[in-house]
């Protein structure tokens, strides 16, 4: 593949790499960092910490102001770090084509260093990027669903957002993005869905599942908290991706649930709170309502599993298919395009509690096998070494 730097030697499998993570989303680089140091490597993560959620970094990429002037200075302050703090890694990877909240030129001045002066760059595929929104709002999408369509109808995020779609879909992003593409040694995907949706622009011999690190041996098991007298349907979201992670038709369920059984549960919903206090507030759920048109269990659900909560979000078969789960399925499904059944889903939880503390076990059972952040970490590491490390 042209564009890759070029490797002189081959150190031994068993030496610690020198590895910058660049970029993040909902706290993915900063726990695989802690993952990879456990096994020895020396990790830098250069990150705006995911702005409000504030997760750890050791080089801090957040905007000072808002704004030109702030995306100036970020620059300026980036520019004058590139030769001592993003030179010199055996690996790089970056979150895709939202490494840093810059212009899409700037990202590329800065790829393109890093991809001169490190022995290896790599994409962690963490989120939408142009080829992803362009692939599932295309004709033909290899998902039967997403954020963006559901079976071939546009969903409410979409009609809402369509300068979203057309922004994400101008050549100068597109460009950028099919760069970082074509120019990196490979790509590991954070989700079944990007897969899925990478197979198209990246060869099956540069695409690897990494899945989402979730540190569970920091997590203690909560478990359900039967003991309140009222199951806790907990509901995290993020104020401004209400419609596109489906968090508005979840609540509204939720709603129904608790009207119709105000005896039996309540509903705790959470907003923008910084990752640590979420976490924190986290512990009192029982079932958590994640999202609905993901077909895998994203960081929010997983953490909660870790803790032996019980889970509503994506559960699809061709997921469990796809990582080889054929025994463990503890994921209460939600359907993306029937409300009613996701109202029945809910209610069947809460009028069922005894079932919930076992469900809730299976599912710290599947964080630990599946995601834990070990398994992911070491999943990463085979595959950078399997391109000439």
């Amino acid at each position: 593949m042209s564009g890759l730097s070029e490797n002189k030697y081959c150190p031994n499998d068993n030496k610690p790499l020198k590895i910058l993570l660049l970029g993040d989303a909902s706290n993915f680089h900063n726990c695989l960092a802690q993952g990879l140091r456990r096994m020895g490597h020396d990790v830098t993560v250069a990150s705006d910490g995911t702005t409000w959620m504030n997760t750890e970094r050791d080089i801090d990429l957040s905007r000072p102001l808002p704004g030109k002037a702030g995306g100036i200075m970020l620059w300026l302050k980036i520019k004058s770090m590139l030769a001592k703090r993003f030179s010199g890694y055996d690996v790089v990877s970056v979150n895709g084509t939202c490494f840093a909240t810059l212009r899409p030129k700037r990202l590329r001045a800065i790829f393109d260093f890093v991809l001169r002066h490190n022995r290896r760059v790599f994409v962690s595929v963490l989120g939408s990027d142009s080829h992803y929104v362009g692939t599932c709002t295309g004709k033909n999408p290899p998902l039967k669903y997403s954020e963006w369509e559901v079976y071939g109808e546009p969903t409410a995020y979409a009609i809402a957002n369509q300068a979203e779609i057309a922004e994400w879909l101008l050549p100068e992003l597109s460009e950028l993005c099919y760069h970082i593409y074509e120019r990196s040694a490979g790509a590991v995907t954070a989700l079944y869905e990007y897969n899925e949706v990478c197979r198209s622009i990246v060869s099956d011999d540069r695409l690897a599942y990494g899945g989402i690190p979730i540190d569970t041996k920091s997590i203690d098991y909560s478990g359900i908290n039967s003991s309140r007298g009222k199951i806790n349907l907990f509901l995290g979201r993020h104020a401004a991706r209400i419609l596109e992670k489906g968090t508005d038709r979840l609540y509204e369920a939720a709603r129904r649930v608790v009207d119709a059984h105000p005896d039996l549960c309540t509903l705790n919903v959470v907003e923008n709170i910084p990752y640590a206090e979420y976490v924190k507030r986290l512990r009192d759920a029982d079932i958590v309502l994640d999202q609905l048109y993901s077909y895998t269990p994203a960081t929010n659900a997983l953490l909660a599993m870790a803790m032996g909560k019980v889970v509503v979000s994506g559960g699809e078969p061709e997921y469990y298919d796809f990582i080889g789960e054929y025994d463990n399925r503890p994921i209460i499904n939600a359907v993306p395009d029937d409300d009613e059944a996701l109202f029945r889903s809910i209610e069947e939880a809460v009028l069922n509690p005894r079932s919930l503390i076992d469900r809730g076990i299976k599912s710290r059972e599947f964080a630990i096998k599946h995601n834990d952040v070990d398994v992911v970490a070491k999943r990463f590491i085979d595959f950078w070494k399997s391109k000439s490390l």
